[in-house]
């Protein structure tokens, strides 16, 4: 509890030192502007008109919907992924044999295009919401079991025997050693996973499902209305962005405060 209290105390000091990353979002919206210029409005929209797609579509109460839908699919595909893939990766970071035997699956489940597994899904679930939770679930588990598995596997054997023979209290050693390093790993992790999570969703819903921002990108394909499409391009990416650095970050800064 005291660790979400102090982050959001020291929320505003957080906000403020993200300057740089919005300099780095008006250098993409420069090159972007100039991507327009050399290439005109039907290959790449100007940010300007974008945004005004983007502003009309979003007081849309099917855009509205469309976007919570999407969104619901992704966290929740994302957060099943989660919990799974960090537990069993942590349980298969404490015995060899385990770690051994996972190897191969995990392989088989990274190697697996994203398209196959859709393909699949639709074969066995057809066009509905588990379509795109699967497919969202068996993309990201793969990323978050392995970062979990070696954070359990790097711990070095010096520190553990040092905290036992100084006779830590088990709470000392869990967040004290135990708990930052295996979160160096596993957070990464996470990130990659909700990346892919946001990335798979979109492809999903385009193939499989008859609503959400994926099959909003179908029709707006299917017109040719590029800046519809890329409109809905960057709530997908605004979205991900606030979950990250609104959420995630902070709690990443404070977990990890002992590396400053």
């Amino acid at each position: 509890m005291k660790y979400f209290i102090k982050i959001i105390k020291d929320f505003p000091s957080y906000l403020w030192s993200g300057w740089g990353s919005i300099a780095s979002i008006f250098l993409f919206f420069a090159l972007w502007d100039l991507g327009n210029q050399l290439y005109g409005n039907l290959v790449l929209p100007s940010p300007k008109d974008t945004l005004i797609t983007l502003f009309s579509i979003i007081t849309e109460e099917n855009t509205i919907k469309d976007i919570f839908l999407t969104i619901k699919r992704a966290f929740l595909g994302f957060s099943i992924s989660l919990i799974i893939g960090s537990i069993l990766g942590l349980l298969a970071g404490l015995f060899l044999t385990a770690s051994m035997m996972s190897r191969p699956i995990v392989t088989i489940l990274v190697g697996m295009p994203p398209i196959a597994w859709i393909v699949l899904a639709m074969i066995w679930f057809g066009m509905s919401d588990m379509t795109v939770i699967f497919t969202v679930i068996v993309a990201s588990f793969p990323i978050i079991f392995i970062g979990a598995l070696q954070g359990t596997r790097t711990l070095e054997g010096d520190l553990k025997e040092m905290a036992d023979s100084f006779k830590l209290p088990f709470k000392m050693k869990m967040f004290d050693l135990y708990f930052p390093h295996i979160f160096s790993y596993v957070f990464p992790a996470w990130i990659s996973a909700l990346g892919m999570s946001w990335k798979i969703v979109v492809m999903a819903e385009l193939l499989s499902a008859n609503d959400g921002i994926g099959a909003a990108l179908a029709i707006a394909r299917s017109q040719l209305d590029t800046p519809t499409a890329l409109a809905l391009v960057v709530i997908m990416i605004g979205s991900l962005l606030l979950i990250e650095y609104l959420i995630l970050e902070p709690i990443k800064r404070e977990v990890e405060a002992w590396r400053e």
